[in-house]
């Protein structure tokens, strides 16, 4: 569910319709809806619920820190993947205790920003990072809290790019040496074991995959546990699914998938962190744009969009699907046409859809893209000196810019010039 309805003909995001946020801003831009990521965050609080737990929402889905403190306000933790990433989570409210970092190529820099910033948990992908964490918490006098990330080898079934519990991917130990890389961690002056990290995945549909890597997550607690080790915390990850395609089966519900953690791990005692991002922040945005051309070209007709693979680089990247709807409710009975529904760039994979069914559409009407609240504007570029698109932030009848589109004077003078010319 979502707060992005028609009403009195228009597409509303809450109370405020888009065409007023897009005669104020501008097209294209993002924008966001408070009552869907606080309903989101809270069907996950409520999935967990009566288990020990931290609600940790992945920065790298939504990065503004308007979102970040949205979410906060309700007691988020925040997984971090870089510096950047923690510190815009600082930036949001979110203390120290409440921050996991997670991925594979942490460097000393970020650890040492962490362990002085203050940190719940380091969440370890490889035995050097375990070794530079120690030498770097042991030069603080301190020791740094670890989960140590297990590729439990379990296909997500999902897209290959997304995919990270499987023996050929970059991330984790293989679960098969988790006791002796957590006997090296042990002996470590700088660090201290609190808990196992897993992660298989992003945008999955399925529980079957979930089961089967914390049922093997159970085994190794049990088993590390009788080598002496303290785990008080299980880190499960994200990767819960969103319906993209609204004529699809919906995937699993955050209650469905908290049955699964409590069948599963849930008699282990331990604390329980997950890290959803899409499923809070997904369906909480849209991408809104602009018709600037209707081309009939050989056999179809284009419709070429204000947005670009810059703005939302997803359907490119993934081949991905996004409902694409017009801003203004079309007329009942109106027959739908198929359109390709493109950008400006300079490259033919700056295609949205091929063959999209819609209504009737011209230069100057609104679309908007669905299920763009998450991995939209956070992988967003400038190519082409295409300027990064606004973010909006709408709560009831109130909207504001969260993010302003940046001017070509302030793109142009990042630029220097070097003395030689």
């Amino acid at each position: 569910m979502d707060h992005f309805l028609y009403r009195d003909g228009t597409l509303h995001a809450e109370d405020v319709a888009i065409s007023d946020i897009a005669a104020a801003v501008g097209t294209p831009f993002y924008v966001y809806s408070t009552a869907t990521l606080e309903r989101h965050y809270r069907l996950f609080e409520e999935a967990l619920s009566p288990l020990p737990h931290l609600v940790c929402f992945a920065v790298k889905s939504n990065g503004n820190v308007a979102v970040l403190k949205t979410l906060a306000k309700l007691g988020a933790g925040m997984d971090v993947v870089s510096g950047g990433e923690y510190l815009r989570a600082k930036a949001a409210g979110v203390p120290g205790e409440r921050i996991v970092f997670s991925g594979v190529g942490k460097t000393r820099a970020e650890m040492r920003q962490a362990l002085e910033g203050g940190i719940r948990q380091f969440n370890v992908e490889s035995e050097p990072e375990l070794l530079a964490l120690s030498e770097v918490a042991a030069g603080l006098g301190l020791r740094a809290p670890i989960a140590i990330r297990v590729n439990p080898d379990v296909d997500a079934k999902t897209h290959e790019k997304i995919a990270t519990g499987k023996k050929e991917n970059k991330f984790g130990i293989p679960i098969a040496r988790a006791r002796e890389v957590y006997a090296e961690a042990a002996r470590l002056p700088g660090i201290e074991v609190v808990g196992i990290d897993v992660h298989i995945g992003s945008q999955l549909t399925d529980l079957e995959p979930f089961e089967l890597a914390y049922a093997k997550v159970a085994e190794l607690t049990r088993a590390l546990r009788a080598d002496g080790h303290t785990i008080t915390r299980l880190d499960l990850g994200g990767g819960l699914g969103i319906p993209y395609e609204r004529s699809n089966s919906a995937p699993p519900l955050p209650v469905e998938y908290g049955a699964l953690i409590k069948r599963t791990v849930g008699d282990l005692g331990c604390e329980v962190e997950i890290e959803p991002g899409r499923l809070i922040s997904g369906n909480a945005g849209l991408l809104v744009a602009s018709v600037i051309y209707l081309k009939h070209g050989e056999g179809r007709d284009f419709l070429i969009l204000d947005a670009a693979m810059n703005d939302l680089v997803r359907p490119s990247m993934y081949g991905a699907h996004h409902d694409i709807i017009p801003v203004q409710e079309p007329t009942p009975g109106l027959e739908p046409q198929p359109y390709d529904i493109v950008g400006p760039v300079c490259e033919t994979g700056d295609t949205f859809a091929k063959a999209r069914p819609l209504p009737p559409l011209g230069p100057e009407d609104l679309v908007a893209f669905r299920s763009a609240g998450a991995y939209g504007a956070v992988m967003a570029s400038e190519y082409n000196t295409r300027p990064l698109v606004p973010e909006v932030l709408v709560s009831g009848d109130q909207f504001a810019v969260i993010r302003a589109r940046p001017t070509f004077d302030e793109i142009i003078n990042r630029d220097t010039i070097p003395s030689w010319l």
